[in-house]
C-alpha cells in the first residue's frame, strides 16, 4: 500500500506550469500530461491555489505559479495537498490487547520512531525545490530527445 498519489500529481501539475508558463496551462492540457481526468487537476490547482503556490482567476483559462519555482519546495507542495497530518504519516493500529506486554506497549516504543521518521522525510522535502524537479526533467527530456508527441497539443493520438 503506498500514500496518496495526490503529492505526485501536485509537482506533476506544478512542473507542467513551470515548463510551459508561455502559454496556458489549462486543466485539459494538464491533464493530457498526468493522464488523468481534468477533474482531478482542477480539484488538486484548487488546493495548491488555497496553499498560494498557484495563481486561478475565475472565467480565464489557465494557472501559473505565484512565486518563482526555487522558492516552492516539496515540503510546501506536499502539505499543500494535505497528504497526511503532522506526525501522522505512520498509522497504528487502534485498540491493541492491553492484557498482551506487547498490546499495551506498542504504540509508546514504535510512534516516536514513526514522527522522528517522518521528522527526516519532511527535512529531505524542505531542501528539493520545484526548480530542482524541473530542472532534472529537462535535463532527461533533452537526453531522450524532446518533447513526447502525446503531449502536444497540435499532434492527435
Amino acid at each position: 500500500m503506498s500514500l496518496s498519489t495526490r503529492f505526485a500529481v501536485a509537482i506533476h501539475i506544478l512542473s507542467v506550469l513551470e515548463m510551459n508558463k508561455s502559454e496556458p496551462s489549462t486543466s485539459d492540457y494538464v491533464a493530457r500530461s498526468v493522464n488523468t481526468n481534468p477533474v482531478v487537476i482542477r480539484r488538486l490547482t484548487s488546493m495548491l491555489n488555497k496553499a498560494g503556490l498557484v495563481e486561478v482567476r475565475p472565467g480565464v483559462a489557465g494557472a501559473k505559479l505565484k512565486k518563482p519555482a526555487a522558492e516552492i519546495s516539496l515540503l510546501d507542495i506536499y502539505r499543500a495537498v494535505h497528504v497526511v497530518q503532522e506526525n501522522n504519516l505512520f498509522a497504528v493500529h487502534e485498540h491493541p490487547n492491553v492484557k498482551c506486554p506487547v498490546g499495551k506497549n506498542i504504540q509508546d516504543v514504535i510512534l516516536p520512531v514513526f514522527q522522528l521518521a517522518q521528522q527526516a522525510m519532511e527535512r529531505v522535502l524542505q531542501e528539493v525545490t520545484l526548480h530542482d524537479v524541473v530542472q532534472s526533467i529537462s535535463l532527461m527530456d533533452a537526453e531522450n530527445e524532446g518533447r513526447h508527441p502525446s503531449l502536444d497539443p497540435k499532434v492527435k493520438d
